[in-house]
């Protein structure tokens, strides 16, 4: 299909474009973009000779910008469908606006075999209705004891390792893991937790845990994981990124393994800007995440840490769960926020706080991703897929979680007034229209 996108504001921060302008798509790729800007670059030929068998899209009003990239998306399958399947889990993606996402390897079995890796690109090529990049585990059955096999999973296709929903205790083989991830071009992305502080607890250690009767989780779980993990990294020279960052502590010490010159990325979620420990007061468990959402003060850090650099993406580590897993007593229910199709709305509030600007958002959920994560994405090059997101970020919306595509309805933005509606998504040449 030849599709035409006309009259939207262009984005794209890769080719430094920000004007009105169109876009044609050919067989699946950019064949041009047409800005009114004068310094873009066009390709050769023109749209001005393109008749028939076209279809247009008319994205006046909105922002046409490079499809999101998600690189911390838990599509369950294989082994736990009734949460989410790849062909689910992809529909929410591309109705988030994200054509790109790296699906996390706690399945059953877990994604440590190129048989498993097989299976989920295979699915996903027939099943997916976006891009999906497989990643593998750190170790053998998530168990801790031994390293998978990174070399042969990497060529299967995996692009990350992570033993995510579990941390990888044993610093020897984080060590190990590293290394291999220098040799390999692969970033080990880290889940920080020290399970012994944080064993049993189920929001932030704090005022408000105290004053609700529940368990906490101290600050000092994810920060000690994050000091040894930056430690590492500086030792190895590896590729390390950290996952969903919460605490002021930790965005403090990224900064300052920066500055010295170590190898790390990190990301942090919309719920860890969004949400504090006070939202908890209610005992609602679709607000159980872990690691758990912090105080004020935590949330005031990350969006310094966004605004600065110290985190370089937002991810939205989405976990639909099955409604019978969060309908339990506060204690006993799952963790996990299912978040992809709330993500980039979420995402504007910041730029409506003055915390990043537009473009810088943009960058943040897809241009930085796809560059961790080695990836084609993230940009609207002549020649590049066809993965677009064409959004009418002025258009306001009420969350309702049982519309959502994803089967995980446990959202906690529930009746969140938002502005920032995905009308149409464009993922390598196909059309997904939500409006």
């Amino acid at each position: 299909m030849n599709i035409l996108i006309k009259n939207g504001r262009i984005i794209d921060p890769s080719n430094n474009i920000d004007g009105k302008g169109d876009i044609l798509i050919e067989d699946g790729k950019i064949k041009e973009v047409r800005s009114r800007k004068p310094e873009v670059r066009k390709s050769k030929g023109g749209m001005g000779g393109f008749v028939s068998g076209i279809q247009t899209i008319d994205a006046t009003g909105c922002i046409v910008i490079p499809g999101l990239v998600d690189m911390h998306t838990h599509l369950r399958e294989p082994g736990y469908e009734y949460k989410e399947t790849i062909r689910t889990g992809t529909r929410a993606a591309a109705r988030g606006g994200f054509t790109t996402v790296c699906c996390m390897p706690n399945t059953n079995p877990v994604n440590d075999t190129i048989t498993v890796t097989e299976f989920i690109v295979e699915k996903a090529l027939k099943e997916g209705s976006c891009t999906v990049y497989p990643i593998g585990a750190i170790t053998k059955g998530q168990k801790n004891e031994e390293l998978a096999e990174i070399e042969a999973l990497k060529r299967a296709g995996c692009t990350a390792f992570s033993d995510d929903g579990k941390p990888v205790t044993n610093s020897l083989i984080m060590r190990r893991a590293l290394e291999y991830s220098k040799i390999f071009d692969v970033p080990v992305i880290s889940h920080c937790e020290d399970i012994y502080l944080s064993e049993g607890g189920v929001m932030n250690e704090g005022f408000v845990s105290t004053i609700l009767g529940l368990k906490g989780i101290p600050k000092a779980a994810e920060e000690i994981m994050v000091a040894r993990d930056l430690a590492l990294c500086r030792l190895t020279g590896g590729r390390l990124h950290i996952a969903h960052v919460s605490t002021g502590g930790s965005v403090e010490l990224i900064r300052e393994a920066k500055a010295c010159g170590i190898n790390v990325t990190a990301e942090t979620c919309p719920h860890y800007f969004s949400l504090t420990d006070e939202s908890l007061i209610g005992y609602d468990t679709n607000l159980k995440v872990n690691p758990p959402v912090r105080t004020e003060k935590d949330v005031a850090a990350v969006k310094q840490g966004l605004k600065d650099g110290t985190i370089d993406i937002i991810a939205t580590d989405h976990a639909p769960h099955h409604m019978d897993d969060k309908t339990k007593e506060f204690d006993a229910a799952a963790f996990g926020i299912s978040g992809l199709e709330t993500a980039f709305s979420l995402g504007l509030q910041l730029v409506g706080q003055g915390v990043l600007d537009l473009k810088q958002l943009i960058m943040k959920m897809s241009v930085v991703p796809a560059e961790i994560m080695r990836v084609p994405k993230g940009a609207l090059s002549p020649g590049s897929d066809a993965d677009i997101a064409i959004i009418n970020p002025d258009k306001a919306y009420v969350v309702d979680p049982s519309g959502f595509l994803s089967k995980g309805k446990n959202s906690p933005f529930k009746g969140w007034a938002l502005k920032g509606t995905v009308e149409k998504t464009v993922s390598m040449g196909r059309i997904y229209e939500w409006t």
